[in-house]
């Protein structure tokens, strides 16, 4: 009984001995860690000053070579300024993480596609895409994105797609669809494209499987975090934040303008503000935390998906492991705040992994708002468009719903005749809405009819006395949709109007949406 007793002493000495020595080695581990991650701050906040020197340079010599937009990747590559040695991304801890790098000069350097280097913005947004086995959600997003943009939040603000695909077919054929659909932000600056080279990418073969995740995923889930990191770092030294979306989103109209007035808020230090609770979606950084979020992200690329990286470099910050789980996920809470309601909504059904179906719902994004009611007046409406279902003309005007109809063609129309001539101000019409943003007006003139009859018949007769062109019968060509948009003020001079109308004058790809309709009325 006695030798039993002194052997059971024994093991459990030497089992306390071991947990004690495995403790100490985890704690040491993560001081180890953190020691890391200060070093890298310290360097990262060092090369600040190189990046924004090189990128004075870039944007100098880009100046030089760029008389317009042009799709040519070989011509806006970064290689060709000749500047390679002194841009930031010659970071050594890139190279050490992703050794293969220091084989090929330009693996760090994107395709620029389209771009007119903007920098000094509030906010750049950053939207990877790749190809996808069955549905595209890109150009929807970006029209969700931009709806309802005012020309400031233009000026302040650049989206980067980075396609993240090596085919240069695949590139170019994204970059012409994106400049096709909005050649004017592409002109200013506001959309950028740009692409990886394939030398970026390491083998990702062989990858160790990790969580019962197969090998496409873990493959997938690698090279995600690889192209984030990519991303991130282009991303930069263009403007004071970052927000990391998806290619399969739609954002609330007034976005911008409610991350502004919630980042302004927040009286204590923090790292994530979060505008949607799904994955990368909506997550807002400081930009000047960007290379040590990269630096961590591709210490551990093979690991972890990102999302579950980031919440390690939170516990990496604040936590401390004498302590338990509470205390830490009340620390990380400090640095990782959630808004609410969501700004962004996942609309993807069709991963980008393949097979994967992928019916994610942000349960706090609330409900879409698809039309926007104003008090018109009393007034017939008609149009020769072809309806879909219960969205008709009648309901978006009186406010009630959207009218949704199937892609017009020319000659088509809408109208809407004043029960009692009337004299118009000013008018609005909006097409498209949140869930279906491309649906949108295009070619088409807003008209109106003098209710003076002598008026209309010198119009027909002579053609129109006012600044504006005249119809055959008799209606002004007073203004036309411009993205999406018809707005303006008519000439008083008119005096009142009989009706006003919509004139399609050519076919359109798509169908129509229109979502609001505003008279503002001339008091007597």
């Amino acid at each position: 009984t006695h030798n039993l007793s002194l052997t059971f002493s024994l093991l459990w000495v030497s089992c306390s001995c071991s947990c004690l020595e495995l403790q100490a080695s985890t704690q040491l581990q993560f001081l180890e860690l953190r020691q890391r991650l200060l070093y890298a701050e310290k360097e990262n906040k060092k090369r600040s000053e190189e990046l924004s020197h090189a990128l004075d340079e870039i944007k100098h010599v880009v100046a030089k070579r760029m008389n317009s937009t042009t799709n040519h990747t070989d011509d806006m590559k970064w290689k060709g300024l000749n500047l390679t040695r002194k841009l930031p991304v010659h970071l050594t801890n890139m190279y050490y993480y992703l050794p293969h790098l220091r084989e090929y000069e330009d693996a760090i350097f994107p395709n620029v596609i389209f771009g007119q280097q903007r920098t000094g913005v509030s906010l750049v947004m950053g939207i990877p895409t790749v190809k996808r086995e069955k549905q595209h959600y890109l150009i929807n997003t970006l029209h969700s994105l931009l709806y309802e943009f005012s020309e400031e939040q233009k000026n302040d603000c650049v989206i980067i797609i980075f396609v993240a695909e090596v085919s240069l077919q695949y590139v170019n054929s994204v970059a012409e669809s994106v400049k096709t659909s909005f050649p004017r932000e592409i002109q200013s600056g506001v959309l950028e494209v740009i692409s990886p080279p394939a030398s970026y990418y390491p083998d990702l073969s062989n990858l160790k499987q990790t969580f019962g995740d197969s090998e496409d995923r873990v493959r997938w889930r690698t090279k995600q975090n690889l192209d984030y990191s990519f991303l991130m770092l282009y991303a930069q030294p263009k403007g004071t934040f970052y927000l990391q979306l998806e290619d399969d989103i739609i954002a609330k109209p007034d976005y911008i303008q409610r991350i502004k007035n919630f980042a302004a808020k927040q009286s204590q230090e923090w790292m994530i503000l979060e505008f949607s609770q799904l994955g990368f979606i909506g997550k807002l950084f400081k930009s000047e935390d960007l290379p040590l979020i990269v630096d961590f992200f591709l210490m551990f690329y093979k690991d972890k998906p990102i999302d579950w990286l980031i919440d390690h470099l939170l516990w990496v910050k604040v936590c401390n492991p004498e302590k338990d789980a509470i205390h830490c996920e009340k620390e990380k809470a400090k640095l990782r705040i959630r808004a609410k309601p969501s700004l962004f909504q996942h609309v993807g059904t069709y991963s980008s992994l393949a097979g994967k179906i992928q019916n994610l719902k942000d349960k706090d994004f609330g409900k879409n708002v698809l039309h926007k009611a104003h008090n018109n007046p009393p007034a017939k409406v008609d149009t020769s468009l072809r309806i879909y279902q219960k969205y008709t003309l009648e309901k978006v005007y009186k406010g009630k719903d959207y009218l949704w109809a199937s892609a017009p063609v020319a000659g088509d129309y809408i109208s809407l005749t004043f029960l009692n001539p009337l004299k118009v101000e000013k008018y609005l019409f909006r097409s498209g809405n949140m869930e279906h943003p491309g649906d949108k007006l295009f070619n088409t003139t807003v008209e109106v009819l003098p209710a003076d009859e002598m008026l209309r018949k010198e119009i027909v007769e002579n053609g129109s006395k006012f600044n504006y062109p005249a119809t055959k019968d008799g209606y002004l060509k007073i203004g036309a949709f411009e993205n999406g948009i018809a707005e303006g003020s008519i000439n008083q001079s008119i005096g009142k109007i009989q009706a006003i109308r919509l004139s399609v004058n050519s076919d359109s790809p798509v169908w129509a949406i229109l979502s609001e309709v505003s008279m503002l009325i001339k008091a007597i």
